[in-house]
């Protein structure tokens, strides 16, 4: 079996789907994938988000603010906690730093990710992070307001094996989506060959980022068992070893999901 760690089922165009969000499950199941983590980026669309899939048993949510829409949706604790009742929200976030596309919103990001940590230790949840060319900061951010008994994963990762490490020392986990596939990705494979098997997710971060062979169609969660085998290939693994611990690490991680 294996879990699509990270998706935003609400932003697929169903109409590759024939309308059907039902079809996008059942894609997924014909290739082993049994569940799947719905993310939040805004919490403006957290309760349409949560409808797009909510009759589905094997899909789980997250709540949180993704740096890139800060402006709109300030940090608001209140809100975060009402949603983390849901027991099928089983992390906080995507939240995390994004210095790449937005410099302007520096200290507003790392205000809304330090709460979300801050937070995440209060409930005892998982924090899915995003990071882009903002290495040291997130890094610091997580030692200074991080609960290592609630620690988290750094979703889609791209970034140096340096930080790959140093994160694994503050206890998280490493997720790796299509991107790995990529022509251009050679130093990111090396940093899949480094990260243990046992501390690490897969993820489509579907509709974005579609593997190869679909590279420039639209992701969904069905495409994370390519994922998967280039994981396997990287590792010199069976994909089954693959989706057998990503599988473990998943339900580890995302305690609620047990």
């Amino acid at each position: 079996m294996l879990i699509d760690s990270h998706c935003h089922l609400d932003m697929l165009d169903l109409s590759k789907h024939d309308d059907s969000m039902d079809n996008v499950i059942s894609a997924a199941r014909a290739r082993n994938v049994e569940q799947m983590l719905c993310v939040c980026v805004d919490l403006n669309r957290y309760d349409s988000m949560r409808a797009s899939a909510s009759h589905f048993d094997n899909v789980w949510f997250s709540a949180g603010i993704h740096p890139l829409h800060i402006e709109e949706c300030p940090f608001d604790a209140s809100r975060l906690r009402q949603l983390a009742a849901d027991p099928r929200v089983v992390a906080l976030g995507e939240t995390g730093l994004d210095y790449h596309y937005s410099q302007e919103t520096r200290e507003q990001q790392q205000a809304s990710f330090a709460g979300h940590l801050e937070l995440a230790g209060e409930l005892d949840l998982p924090v899915i992070v995003h990071t882009r060319d903002a290495r040291e900061d997130t890094l610091k951010l997580i030692r200074e307001h991080g609960n290592t008994n609630s620690a988290g994963v750094l979703h889609c990762f791209t970034e140096s094996l340096e930080m790959a490490k140093a994160a694994l020392d503050l206890g998280y986990m490493i997720s790796f989506s299509g991107i790995i596939s990529f022509r251009n990705a050679a130093e990111l494979r090396e940093v899949v060959k480094a990260v243990p098997l046992d501390r690490m997710l897969v993820e489509t971060d579907s509709p974005y980022l579609a593997p190869v062979p679909f590279r420039g169609k639209q992701n969904q969660p069905a495409y994370v068992a390519d994922v998967a085998a280039c994981v396997a290939e990287l590792k010199g693994v069976p994909v089954e070893a693959v989706a057998e611990q990503t599988t473990a690490n998943f339900y580890r991680l995302f305690k609620r999901t047990r």
